[in-house]
């Protein structure tokens, strides 16, 4: 039920290695070590048809060439961080700075440039592979040695689960996350305009042009960023400035799982249902795809490819006293989970 096999080599000479995870309805997922990547999820359509439903690539140098995250592990911090600094404790962090001015996904070599120590394991109802490693103490700038643990489930019930943990040995903060851009109607399909989305979530935080949050908190309701119901994702999109690229809020964050967002596409009936623990989901249309990137067989991924939804805390959390907090204390265990249920409709 877990196939490996070699993927191929870094620039040093370790080897990455590709892990195949089948269940016993024949969904299949594909993860590689190198920044404990997701490189395809393979689901049936109404008719049973298996195709593979995430952007990325054929082979690892497309994963070593290009920075767009497909599939990703994020860490320390997804998302952004406003001219790259923090203050924790009194003290001013500096972290390095990939976007502009400001801070994102992790920086120059985040944990999606990382070779993760890597292991099967198996439960009666699901197999999966448990990443980890050692983000040492000043890695583009976080303070704290973290020890860092992304175990991806496929489940028999057709799920799809993450799950991360992390500990410190000083006060740091963390938010990891996510990162797969999915197309339900497969990796060589058009558009994601027509797929249908609803976000179970009445808030989100409005961004400055940068995509740094303003602070507030705003409701969804009388915008277009009102997924409550399915909507098109292409329904109102030319009503939002450079696309859908927004923190949704969806509440308290605990142990216990809720409702973030579900997503269905028409013409193959393929439906995504996406539980978390987490405060809030960022929705992405994938903007920024220019079709410079050439990925699965060849395709050219243009704009609005494939989307992304990722569960999370919120962005430039340290620096609004009124988002829920992402600092760690040596002593605590910072937990993330994350549940894609996949079938069919329609």
């Amino acid at each position: 039920m877990i196939r490996t096999e070699r993927y191929g080599y870094l620039a040093d000479g370790r080897e990455v290695t590709l892990y195949t995870i089948t269940n016993r309805n024949g969904l299949r997922v594909r993860l590689i070590d190198y920044g404990a990547i997701t490189v395809s999820v393979e689901l049936p359509d109404r008719h049973g048809e298996l195709e593979d439903v995430t952007l990325g690539y054929d082979t690892l140098q497309g994963w070593l060439d290009n920075r767009p995250y497909f599939g990703a592990t994020i860490g320390r911090c997804a998302n952004r961080i406003a001219r790259g600094r923090f203050t924790l404790d009194g003290r001013t962090y500096r972290l390095a700075t990939n976007d502009g001015q400001n801070h994102l996904h992790g920086g120059v070599r985040g944990f999606d440039r990382m070779l993760w120590n890597a292991e099967p394991v198996e439960t009666s109802t699901a197999r999966g592979i448990r990443f980890g490693r050692l983000s040492p103490d000043g890695e583009e700038g976080y303070p704290g040695n973290l020890q860092v643990v992304a175990t991806h489930w496929l489940t028999d019930d057709n799920e799809f689960r993450i799950e991360y943990s992390a500990t410190t040995d000083q006060p740091t903060i963390v938010n990891l996350a996510h990162h797969s851009y999915w197309n339900l109607a497969g990796a060589a399909a058009g558009d994601i305009l027509r797929h249908e989305l609803r976000i179970y979530a009445a808030e989100y935080t409005p961004t400055r042009p940068d995509l740094i949050p303003t602070g507030e908190v705003a409701p969804v309701a009388g915008t277009p960023l009102d997924f409550n119901a399915l909507t098109a994702v292409g329904a109102r999109i030319a009503q939002v400035a450079g696309g859908y690229d927004h923190n949704f809020v969806l509440g308290a964050c605990g142990s216990e799982l809720r409702p973030a967002a579900q997503l269905y596409e028409p013409t193959t009936g393929r439906l995504l249902e996406i539980h978390t623990d987490q405060p809030a989901i960022q929705f992405y249309s994938g903007n920024f795809l220019d079709g410079s990137i050439s990925g699965k067989y060849g395709v050219r991924y243009h704009r609005h490819r494939g989307l992304c939804l990722e569960t999370q805390h919120y962005p430039d959390s340290p620096n609004h006293t009124n988002f829920p907090s992402i600092v760690l204390r040596p002593g605590q265990t910072y937990r993330h989970t994350m549940v894609h249920r996949f079938a069919t409709g329609g």
